[in-house]
């Protein structure tokens, strides 16, 4: 399946056309790899990467699913490998510089 539909599909996107704009942009990861076409074959068991907001979500592909349907079922799709754990790509407001205590 082409990963522009996927991260429709599985709701991370509400449009292909903004799906696509991430992708070729650099911002998504499929095994680890940095992936700048759309129509990037996906299957089960990859491994994606994706930034959402200021957080990154890492899911492993369980099935591939047939329609963009609610969110409930778009989760039986996949399985997060983070989770419970926030990744902030942005860093924390009141954190102290690298180097100082």
């Amino acid at each position: 399946m082409r990963l522009d539909l996927l991260l429709v599909r599985l709701r991370f996107a509400k449009s292909r056309a903004l799906a696509q704009r991430w992708i070729e942009e650099g911002h998504i990861r499929c095994n680890r790899a940095r992936v700048t076409r759309a129509d990037h074959a996906v299957a089960v068991d990859d491994v994606l990467t994706l930034p959402i907001g200021r957080t990154v979500r890492v899911i492993a592909i369980t099935a591939l699913p047939q329609r963009r349907g609610p969110a409930k079922e778009a989760r039986l799709h996949y399985r997060e490998l983070d989770a419970g754990r926030s990744i902030a790509i942005a860093g924390a407001r009141n954190a102290a510089p690298l180097g100082r205590d």
